[in-house]
């Protein structure tokens, strides 16, 4: 029986996904929760299981594809084996479909198994690859990875299956892959991309001497597919460019005081648990301008030619990950302490670079902040995470001399540099929000007022 497997509704109103990476191939014998497709879907990439075991007869999208939810990306023969039953090419038949969402089975979605529970570890049987030096290791058929691991583990040489995890639900993180080659010396012999080509078939060649003259300048670079997460930021990037009519202010602010407040506060925050940086104070004092500025938590709806102001505040954290730049969202800000945002804002920057987060905590916000940290420079012209209409970029904390009183000091100062839409945001409008921000930043009082 041949079986069309079709792109799964994976929910929060998702219509369609690009193909990552296959992990199956036709002809290949498969089962049940193998690692079937890595599927992008607004920011979100997931891994697709096989519904059904069987061998795969075709593939039906490649790489780079995007596929309409209820599309059919692969067909299974689900009576054939490798040993009697050979592969039939052809057009997919007319028999029973999987629909658009899947059948519900062990309360998950055929295909999506991977979001709804982890799978069991098995001991990796004695000399397998990757794992002789640890016969106890645990080892998973099918482990658990973010697309950024697996490409990790096979630029390495390193076989996933025999690395121990310590990530959440028994997802193998970096730090799991370079622990696990430190401690075997695996991937030694393929940690350098001339190794790895010299192993393709399709590259090799007479290695030439070194008086020789240098190769052609295409022998010297690499190319790849621009696909997923990297593409998808490059296409909202671009349209936020495109539509919106940026324009940036740039202003310094005085956090002397704001950074003696932190400092007092510090051990009692670590007494709950939980690491006190300044970006909750710039998400609470943002949040507290938003409130007079209304204009500032405001989108055009094009389509329909309102203006929609938004009376929730959901704060989108930018946060770098291996994938790209994330913006998790920290959803009613305006009903959370210092602390409750604190340990959010950790939950959220965790789960975007371990790449566990739902695509519900992906969007949805309607002002967006982002921190460069040590390496936050003097000024930037940050883009709009279309559609909102504001962005607000934190640079590093610098001593720098500031004038008080007619005196010259010492101070602790930060700059800060702001976009707006010019098509709602008028530039005295985002001059005012910027010094409401900047007030409550250099007179953090004023924030614990508003605490809830």
């Amino acid at each position: 029986m041949r079986f069309e497997f079709r792109m799964p509704d994976i929910g929060e109103g998702v219509s369609e996904g690009e193909i990552v990476q296959w992990h199956v191939t036709a002809g290949d014998t498969v089962s049940e929760e193998d690692p079937m497709v890595e599927v992008t879907t607004d920011k979100a990439t997931v891994t697709i299981d096989v519904p059904r075991a069987g061998i795969v007869a075709d593939l039906c999208a490649k790489v780079g594809d995007i596929v309409n939810v209820g599309t059919v990306i692969a067909v299974i023969d689900t009576e054939a084996t490798q040993e009697n039953r050979p592969v039939q090419q052809g057009t997919p038949s007319s028999g029973p479909a999987a629909t658009a969402v899947g059948d519900i089975k062990d309360s998950g979605l055929p295909g999506v198994l991977s979001f709804t529970r982890s799978r069991r570890p098995s001991v990796r049987p004695a000399g397998g690859n990757g794992g002789s030096d640890h016969p106890h290791a645990p080892f998973s058929d099918n482990p658990l990875a973010t697309p950024a691991v697996r490409k990790l583990a096979r630029d390495m040489g390193v076989e996933l299956g025999g690395v121990p995890s310590t990530g959440e639900g028994g997802r193998i993180t970096r730090t799991d892959v370079m622990t696990f080659i430190k401690q075997t010396g695996a991937g030694a012999v393929l940690n350098t991309r001339e190794s790895r080509l010299e192993t393709d078939t399709h590259v090799l060649a007479p290695r030439p001497l070194l008086s020789e003259p240098p190769t052609a300048v295409h022998d010297l670079e690499e190319r790849r597919p621009f696909v997923g997460i990297r593409r998808r930021i490059a296409e909202r990037m671009q349209h936020a460019k495109n539509t919106a009519a940026h324009f940036t202010f740039v202003e310094e602010c005085d956090v002397t005081h704001l950074c003696e407040v932190r400092e007092r506060l510090l051990p009692e925050a670590e007494a709950h648990g939980v690491k006190l940086a300044y970006l909750p104070f710039i998400v609470k004092a943002t949040v507290g301008a938003l409130k007079k500025h209304l204009e500032l938590n405001t989108i055009l709806d094009e389509e329909a030619h309102e203006l929609v102001t938004r009376r929730y505040f959901h704060i989108g954290i930018a946060t770098a990950t291996e994938r790209g730049l994330l913006v998790p969202v920290l959803r009613h800000a305006d009903r959370l302490s210092i602390l409750e945002i604190a340990r959010e804002i950790d939950r959220l920057a965790r789960g975007a670079r371990e790449g566990s987060l739902s695509p519900a905590e992906l969007k949805g916000s309607t002002f967006t902040v982002t921190s460069l940290g040590k390496h936050g420079g003097l000024l930037a012209t940050p883009v709009l995470n279309f559609p909102e209409v504001g962005v607000l970029a934190v640079h590093r904390i610098r001593e720098r001399a500031v004038v008080r009183d007619g005196q010259i000091t010492i101070g602790d100062v930060m700059m800060l540099s702001l976009s707006f839409d010019h098509r709602l945001i008028d530039g005295h409008v985002g001059a005012a929000f910027t010094y409401e921000i900047i007030r409550s930043l250099e007179n953090p009082e004023r924030m614990f007022l508003e605490m809830h």
